[in-house]
């Protein structure tokens, strides 16, 4: 029997979590939910799986929510905060925690869980991209076990050889391919790129994501900030990561071994499968996801990636090589961005312009200090919302 904490459970990540963990009472119990403001859904999880704890980070939230469980005669005690959230994910009563916060506010977090050794199911990359060297580091010095549960890394440590885990030396491989579905506007005109609504860009053809992570896809920012998660959990080269468009999201990703022969991992879209795997790690068993029926595929086609059409996911490669501080710049402008394009307040294709435009303006320093990484993180964040008040940025009425 498992005790799990779910940081971030009213989103897309923890919901899928909660459906399987809902299959195996027997293997495992919640120890703790965590949601932003979605106290209804938050709710109906109380009632459902009755943790020992529930945290949601507004005051006035939490006692609407406390309120709610005592009347429904429920024992679960109610924490607001980041700082609950952090305290929870380190807290002995848990052995797994499930890293499904969306953006740098999954950081803390995150690293508190590591810090107590625990099994750390990551689908929050942005943790990884801002603070690589130093959440790697922690990962070794503290024992704990990190698990890609990303569909394209968790596909990569699928196909990889039974001992490995994300840390150690990777011996073998010649290179891996990260597959991308290309998004919404995979084949859209150039020109039509200026005129993209956030509705539009949300609708992701084939995932069920949540708004930051399927603006992230349209864009190809998500694999750009895979790109760089794949350079730390497998100890590659840049040269040794590709990523390649596979419109039917069919071929999750692919390992390329020294002996040239390659292996892929193959499934329905649907992030219940490599959540599942990571729960029952070393373990298999059933996800409730539909099984692939490899007589229905009628073809699977794959093709190079623009970076005329997505800049982001050049802009991604770009702050890797650089090194340092420039991945945790080019998440926290990412952030800004995509929350301003949101809002109506920039175009779709200019959030690769601010992006841009940040990194150029950031001083880039070494990124082995929390402190500094977080630092970095703050001032990025300043110059885009600076960027994007000035005219050039401004959506043209």
């Amino acid at each position: 029997m498992h005790s799990v904490t779910i940081l971030g459970s009213t989103g897309s990540i923890g919901q899928s979590t909660l459906d399987v963990i809902a299959l195996h009472p027997d293997r495992f119990r919640i120890e703790a939910l965590t949601a932003h403001k979605n106290i209804a859904l938050l709710y109906r999880q109380c009632l459902q799986f009755n943790p020992r704890f529930a945290v949601i980070s507004d005051t006035e939230l939490a006692e609407q929510l406390k309120t709610k469980l005592v009347e429904a005669k429920r024992t679960t005690e109610v924490l607001h905060g980041c700082d609950a959230i952090s305290q929870l994910a380190g807290d002995s009563g848990s052995t797994i925690v499930v890293a499904g916060i969306v953006g740098a506010a999954g950081l803390l977090p995150t690293l508190s869980a590591i810090k107590a050794g625990k099994r750390v199911l990551l689908a929050n990359k942005e943790s990884l991209v801002m603070a690589a060297e130093l959440f790697m580091q922690m990962v070794r010095t503290y024992d704990a076990t990190l698990l890609p549960i990303d569909s394209e890394h968790n596909a990569i440590f699928q196909c990889l050889p039974g001992d490995f885990l994300p840390g150690k030396k990777l011996h073998g491989v010649q290179s891996i391919i990260l597959t991308a579905s290309g998004g919404p506007f995979r084949t859209t005109p150039l020109a039509e790129l200026t005129s993209i609504t956030p509705t539009q860009a949300i609708a992701h053809p084939n995932w069920h994501m949540g708004p930051k992570v399927s603006i992230d896809s349209a864009t190809m920012m998500n694999k750009g900030l895979e790109v760089i998660e794949a350079f730390w959990l497998f100890d590659l080269s840049i040269e040794q990561i590709q990523v390649v468009i596979h419109p039917q999201s069919t071929v999750h990703s692919l390992v390329v071994f020294e002996d040239s022969s390659l292996l892929a991992q193959l499934g329905c879209p649907d992030m219940r499968i490599p959540i599942t795997h990571a729960l029952s790690w070393p373990e298999r068993i059933t996800s409730g996801a539909k099984r692939l029926d490899l007589t229905m595929i009628k073809r699977l086609d794959f093709e190079p990636v623009s970076l005329e059409r997505f800049p982001c996911l050049r802009l991604a490669f770009q702050a890797l090589k650089v090194g340092g501080t420039a991945t945790a710049i080019l998440n926290a402008a990412n952030e800004i961005a995509v929350d301003a394009f949101c809002h109506n307040k920039i175009r779709f294709d200019q959030i690769a312009s601010v992006v841009d435009a940040v990194m150029q303006k950031s001083d880039i320093v070494c990124a082995t200090d929390l402190n500094v990484i977080l630092s970095a993180d703050n001032l990025a964040r300043k110059f885009a919302t600076q960027m994007i008040k000035e005219s050039v940025y401004s959506v043209e009425k």
